[in-house]
């Protein structure tokens, strides 16, 4: 019914805001009513009967693999998404190595807390004791966001030390609201308007609190504020001397390796104290390593939609229904998520060649000034921006 829709609620709320008259008041809730029921109901109908046939029409499996010209198809968007040449094998053995890294790690941190058991029994320890999680309650969500926000304002506070740019744009963290709560993702980001009216805004999903472990909080917040998103997108919003496009468009390589790049640039800036708060931060790179694993398993090594789960489920912490959703969400998006780690290794790769290049002369301002200057670009000319930069900081007296 038109009532049992996000849509209807929130035309509702606006038009309760307007201040109009009954009659107005009424009257455009007469039009909404019946552009839903004429118009909307009918549209998604169709397009529920049209899937339907589709459904019945697909090959089985669930790879691009056994689609007419599959193969090439996912080499594109590998190409496409990560902008480079990795092949979907170099792919797939990229992520088995970074995976074994991380577990290596994350072994580390399970003898410093005094853990017995193995490795999954740790998952399992770190996935259902109650000390991680904050209670469903309206306490237990201000807690969260209160210490979310608490965390981005100290970083603020070390970013010049890193940062030679900053944005002017102010950033703000709030709960994402009720009405997309149950559909929305963990945690995103929403860049601030051009004209500085609205400030950047983390938002953080608080819907089904056993989602949020308080273990990951440091790393989501870098990762979608100070100094990953916020950064990055509010800086290339506010760039003079370049194209308008520049500003604005879409490298995933690039964003979200920056992104997840900062994860770690935190521990070198002095963060994540509590090795609980750094198993987190491996906790969310390793999901992103996983997800170079079973992105190539699915499309190119025909790996089945219940064989990527299991091995999600097998190889991190998070809870079952994530792994579900992850790989469905793999599975309609064939590359996009290998784009993330990709983009943060090359990012690395680079900061250690200029570091091993330069010595003393190395200054890691000036390198992320150099990485952010010109808004997002792919990954090659990131690559040529940076040994350009070598070669200009190697002839200064």
């Amino acid at each position: 019914s038109p009532e049992n829709s996000t849509i209807w609620d929130d035309f509702i709320t606006k038009v309760d805001a307007l201040g109009l008259t009954n009659m107005e008041t009424v009257g455009l809730i007469a039009e909404a009513r019946e552009a839903i029921e004429e118009s909307v109901l009918p549209a998604y109908r169709e397009l529920i009967d049209e899937l339907k046939i589709q459904q019945r029409l697909t090959p089985e499996g669930d790879g691009v693999w056994r689609l007419p010209d599959g193969e090439k198809w996912y080499k594109n968007r590998l190409e496409w998404f990560t902008t480079t040449d990795l092949n979907a094998e170099q792919v797939h053995q990229i992520g088995l190595e970074n995976v074994e890294r991380i577990h290596n790690a994350m072994k580390v941190i399970k003898q410093k807390v005094g853990f017995e058991g193995d490795l999954a029994a740790f998952f399992e320890f770190m996935r259902t004791d109650e000390q991680f999680y904050y209670p469903a309650t309206d306490e237990g969500r201000a807690r969260y966001m209160k210490e979310a926000k608490a965390l981005i304002d100290t970083m603020e506070e070390k970013v010049p030390e890193y940062f030679g740019l900053t944005p002017k744009a102010r950033m703000q963290v709030k709960r994402v609201e009720a009405f997309r709560e149950k559909s929305a993702g963990k945690a995103f980001y929403q860049s601030p308007s051009k004209d500085g009216s609205r400030p950047g805004t983390y938002y953080a999903n608080l819907y089904n609190m056993k989602d949020m472990p308080t273990y990951q909080m440091e790393a989501l917040a870098y990762h979608e504020g100070i100094p990953g998103h916020h950064m990055q997108r509010s800086i290339a919003q506010e760039l003079e001397g370049i194209p308008e496009f520049q500003k604005y468009v879409s490298f995933t390589a690039y964003t979200e390796g920056w992104g997840l790049y900062t994860e770690e640039l935190a521990k070198d800036m002095g963060f994540y104290e509590n090795p609980y708060s750094d198993f987190g931060r491996l906790a969310m790179e390793l999901w992103r390593a996983c997800r170079l694993v079973v992105d190539t398993g699915i499309h190119a090594k025909k790996w089945s939609r219940d064989q990527a789960i299991d091995y999600l489920i097998k190889n991190t912490p998070n809870p079952e229904n994530d792994s579900v959703k992850a790989i469905e969400r793999y599975i309609a998006m064939p590359g996009q998520a290998t784009a993330y780690m990709i983009g943060k290794l090359k990012i690395m790769e680079l900061r250690t060649k200029a570091k091993d290049s330069l010595g003393d002369k190395f200054d890691i301002r000036g390198f992320h000034d150099e990485v952010l200057k010109d808004g997002p670009v792919p990954l090659n000319i990131l690559e040529s921006k940076i040994n350009n930069w070598i070669e200009q900081q190697k002839n200064l007296i």
